[in-house]
């Protein structure tokens, strides 16, 4: 059995319809997320946000919506921060972050969450560049008798740009820390997401301590951007796994376009 896994910016819920009908089409066994919304005080739809001149919509309670198309999945939410979001003109307190569903017949038998960036901001989104954290897991695939640990993480957004900085070398070194806090031995390792960098960062060397090979650059992918970006240096989303990982099937998703992002898919025994 092929366990199947998926990374994806959801932009905040963006490309909404789309969004929602292909994670409930591709059921992956792992689904990791990053740009994740939840406003428990609200009942809209469609909220606002603002920022030095950008306005973007966003869902009010996307992972809740997830949540609802993927009910054999356990679901976990990691905020980052809580802050301002306009429904109209008032002001509505929204949480931004993480989401992390596994599939209920894949048991956690261990987990760590934690900042790589900063710390949690209850009273705002706070100055750039932001908090970040990752999120990691230990899970049990009983049909392949075998552990494997999963870990994500939303990389720091400078507003310079994507080259390397000494706080993006203390965030991969941080989420190496925390991997290792939850992996055990050799077992089988994945690490995705957002990491918001360009392939020749020293990210990836920091972590190939690890022995992990990023598979959208070696396999030869120039672009995890869709056709909502309009911007130069298409890359941001990588997964990356060690030699214990049996990858039978890796993509680069160019359709259906559900984010500014292409979600990355692997499947692994």
């Amino acid at each position: 059995m092929a366990l199947r896994i998926v990374s994806l910016n959801a932009w905040g819920g963006r490309v909404h319809a789309p969004l929602i009908r292909y994670l409930a089409e591709i059921d992956p066994d792992v689904l990791c997320l990053q740009e994740v919304t939840r406003t428990a005080a609200s009942r809209a739809n469609w909220l606002v946000y603002r920022d030095r001149g950008l306005e973007l919509p966003q869902r009010a309670n996307l992972f809740d919506e997830i949540a609802a198309v993927l009910p054999g999945h356990d679901g976990f939410f990691c905020p980052t921060a809580r802050g301002e979001l306009l429904d109209g003109e008032d002001v509505v307190l929204s949480e931004f972050g993480l989401a992390t569903f596994v599939r209920k017949s894949l048991p956690v038998i261990g987990q760590a969450l934690d900042f790589v960036h900063g710390s949690f901001s209850a009273d705002g989104w706070g100055a750039h560049p932001r908090a970040r954290n990752a999120h990691c897991l230990r899970l049990m695939s009983y049909a392949d008798s075998f552990t494997i640990t999963i870990a994500h993480m939303h990389g720091l957004r400078d507003l310079a740009g994507k080259e390397d900085t000494p706080a993006r070398r203390a965030q991969v070194e941080a989420l190496v820390s925390l991997v290792e806090r939850v992996r055990r031995d050799n077992e089988r390792l994945i690490v995705c997401g957002d990491f918001n960098v360009l392939p020749g960062s020293e990210t990836f060397e920091v972590l190939g301590k690890l022995w992990l090979t990023d598979l959208v650059t070696s396999r030869g992918f120039t672009d995890t951007r869709t056709s909502y970006y309009e911007k130069e240096n298409r890359f941001a989303d990588y997964m990356l796994v060690t030699p214990e990982v049996k990858v039978n099937r890796f993509d680069v998703v160019e359709e259906p376009e559900v984010s500014d992002h292409r979600a990355l898919l692997v499947e692994v025994g």
